[in-house]
């Protein structure tokens, strides 16, 4: 228990308890109580135990919450001078922003990286067959050549379904008051399919591929299963297979992607996540879960292709939350 892999600091960032203060912006990194329990907790022998990637045995010296506001290069003063410790992690990094962020040099970079055609192609076949979907009636027109790749906004319109990216696993407890009920997420899909007049909806979940049960008379001829994106596999499977049959009663309309063992091989997870982007990025309206980068690059793909933003820059609430704060749209600069 004295040897094996440590990581000598955790730093846990998080965002200021009080917001701007009166509104204004500006960059500060200052150690603060933590605002929600960091998901650590110490063992017999004094060291910190939680997720490191699914290797049990790595553990962590010690544990400091620290409120962040900025570009990540404000972490670098702290990083060189501020501390002793030979190795660092930095969790929930999502809280910082990249320096280049938003500027014309990220997005000719993001830009750029054009998804893989035949992961494009899948994913444009499953759209066709399962959700009426294609480029010629959804108007979203795209170019190989990504220099030439310009579309006015407004221009796309996008599938006849709505998207949806819901977050599980450590986001239950790494953002618990972001992430939504199983119900409350329901229902808000069904309010949405209802105003937009829309009869499906497709989710991408990082919920595990064993857990993802025929549909067994639960939901309607339309129901396809998904793995979605595998990330961080710290809960139970029994919770997340429970979880998706309460999904599929909650919401008969649902359609999932899953991959046949013989495309998971060649796609592997990464591809598969990808598919599933590239359905969400052609949905006629698309709500994603707040910091997950997932989603982001959602919005991304999506202010590429043209689309009015009003369909793309919105995610669930948590169950406490009324009226929060939608994401920032991020326009792109040619």
């Amino acid at each position: 228990e004295n040897g094996g892999p440590f990581i000598e600091q955790v730093f846990y960032l998080q965002s200021y308890a009080e917001g701007w203060t009166e509104g204004k912006w500006e960059e500060k990194v200052d150690v603060r109580p933590c605002v929600e329990k960091p998901v650590y907790r110490l063992d017999e022998h004094g060291y910190y135990r939680g997720w490191f990637w699914g290797y049990p045995e790595t553990r962590t010296k010690n544990v400091t919450c620290l409120s962040v506001q900025g570009m990540a290069s404000i972490m670098v003063p702290l990083l060189l001078r501020n501390t002793s410790a030979r190795s660092v992690m930095l969790d929930r990094a999502e809280n910082l922003l990249h320096d280049e962020y938003g500027q014309k040099t990220y997005w000719d970079a993001r830009r750029s990286m054009v998804f893989a055609r035949p992961l494009r192609a899948w994913a444009d076949e499953f759209r066709a067959e399962h959700l009426n979907s294609t480029d010629a009636t959804d108007k979203t027109f795209f170019q190989e050549d990504w220099r030439k790749m310009r579309v006015k906004v407004g221009t796309a319109t996008g599938g006849p379904y709505l998207a949806a990216h819901l977050r599980r696993k450590d986001f239950l407890y790494g953002h618990s008051g972001d992430v939504p009920s199983l119900e409350a997420a329901a229902n808000t899909l069904h309010r949405l399919m209802k105003q937009l007049k829309l009869p499906r909806v497709f989710i991408a979940t990082d919920a595990d591929q064993d857990d993802l049960r025929v549909c067994a008379g639960l939901v309607d001829r339309h129901c396809e299963r998904s793995n979605a994106t595998r990330e961080a596999r710290s809960l139970t499977p029994e919770l997340f297979g429970a979880e998706v049959r309460e999904l599929r009663t909650l919401l008969p309309q649902m359609v999932h992607f899953e991959p046949s063992q013989a495309e998971l091989h060649r796609f592997l997870d990464g591809g598969v996540a990808i598919i599933d982007q590239w359905i969400c990025a052609h949905a006629r309206y698309f709500i994603g879960t707040s910091v997950s980068t997932f989603s982001f690059r959602i919005h991304e793909e999506r202010e590429i292709l043209g689309f009015d933003p009003r369909s793309t820059y919105n995610r669930f609430c948590g169950d406490a939350e009324v009226n929060c704060e939608q994401p920032t749209r991020w326009k792109v600069i040619y």
